[in-house]
């Protein structure tokens, strides 16, 4: 699949290349899958009740299944008093009709006896085991748990598109569903390119720094709902680095590099992926994360996604790229993270023409949501970044923003 080249006669906007790796995805093709593996994801079937939940009338209170009748006037002055006949715990498989005047001692959930129309409470009885002392009435019915009450043969559970969570799955299990039809989630391959680069644990040279991007980008990519794969780092060899790519895309949905991709004499990913005509590189009008790249490479097509190599653009440039393209392999909507409006504490500065992500710490008081910037521009500023729990976001034809205004702000770390 050819990518759709990005302009050369100008910038794209953030908005084009976010529309122009959306709209060349798929959704991965959805198949059955054990409710624990499916967290997270849409369900892509309407799922409809087979039973009723309770599937039988069960007791909510330890205590005693009796008839109504003979207790209705039980009280501390005047105690009611019945010979208990039998005893059903949860999980028992006799069955027991009561009789009237008996009572049977019953657990929480075990299943009510044929014939009792209420449960007393241990705590308004004297607890006996061959009879019973009786000295407050309950209600008719009270502390009975009806078959069907919660759910009913035939209700819908769960919409086609409803994301499973923690209570969805729990819904499923409890009508006996062990799997359900979802997407897979995107299996991410995460490539670090630079001769530079070391991994953390090992000894730096002078002019060597760790590989932090490639953790960061997996990380953030498992935080997305992914599969991440991370890669060792891949040198400025171009045929090193094609030997790289080519071992991984029998794993990967989808490929995200880091570095390599600018104006350099040593931007590997560039030279290497602009030959086979698959892949496109330009410059988005951003700040950070200028420089991109998007396309497709190997037999079956692979989508890859080829962001900046300084940390801050390139987590940036994951979060407005990256994020949206694995939501849409796993068929979550909305693919962008919404917005929120937010007071900003301090003004500064902005890049003209470029729409700006600056970090900051957003939070919500009784004064409403709040914004403050974290430290410089700098896009090796990753101290600053990992301080941050959002991002500014400044239009490109604003070139300043005045503290006290209301600005727009993505707020990371947040499910959506």
């Amino acid at each position: 699949m050819a990518a759709n080249l990005m302009p050369t006669d100008r910038l794209s906007t953030v908005d084009e290349h976010v529309e122009r790796i959306v709209e060349s995805l798929v959704p991965l093709h959805p198949y059955d899958q054990p409710l624990l593996e499916a967290l997270g994801l849409p369900v892509c079937e309407s799922i409809s009740a087979p039973m009723d939940l309770p599937s039988f009338d069960n007791s909510a209170m330890d205590g005693y299944a009796v008839y109504y009748d003979d207790v209705v006037s039980a009280s501390l002055d005047h105690p009611v008093h019945l010979p208990v006949v039998g005893e059903m715990a949860a999980g028992q498989t006799k069955h027991i009709a009561l009789s009237p005047g008996t009572a049977v001692r019953i657990m929480t959930g075990a299943p009510v006896p044929q014939g009792s129309d209420a449960i007393v409470p241990i705590e308004w009885t004297d607890g006996g085991i061959a009879s019973v002392r009786i000295t407050q009435a309950p209600q008719r019915d009270q502390h009975v748990r009806h078959r069907g009450e919660d759910v009913q043969t035939g209700d819908v559970l769960l919409e086609d598109g409803s994301i499973l969570g923690p209570r969805q799955l729990g819904l499923l299990a409890s009508v006996g569903r062990s799997q359900v039809r979802s997407r897979p989630r995107p299996r991410v391959v995460i490539m670090s390119t630079g001769a530079e680069l070391r991994e953390p644990g090992t000894a730096l040279g002078h002019d060597s720094i760790y590989d932090a991007n490639s953790y960061m980008l997996a990380a953030a990519a498992r935080s997305a709902g992914a599969i991440a794969y991370r890669v060792g780092i891949v040198s400025d060899d171009p045929g090193e680095f094609g030997d790289a790519l080519s071992d991984q895309l029998v794993r990967a949905d989808l490929v995200v590099t880091s570095g390599g991709v600018s104006k350099g004499a040593y931007d590997v990913v560039k030279e290497v992926l602009s030959e086979l005509g698959t892949v496109s590189f330009g410059e988005v009008a951003m700040q950070p994360g200028k420089p991109q790249g998007f396309g497709f490479v190997g037999e079956d097509a692979t989508p890859i996604i080829t962001l900046p190599g300084n940390p801050v653009s390139s987590y940036v440039s994951f979060e407005v790229f990256v994020l949206p393209a694995l939501r849409r392999m796993m068929g979550r909507l909305p693919y962008r993270r919404p917005m929120v409006r937010a007071l900003c504490s301090q003004g500064f500065s902005s890049a003209p023409d470029r729409e700006q992500y600056v970090r900051a710490q957003f939070g919500i008081d009784g004064k409403g949501a709040h914004v403050t910037p974290v430290g410089g521009h700098g896009s090796h500023l990753l101290g600053d970044l990992s301080e941050a729990n959002a991002l500014i976001v400044v239009p490109a034809a604003v070139t300043s923003v005045q503290g006290g205004s209301q600005v727009q702000v993505l707020v990371l770390d947040r499910d959506f």
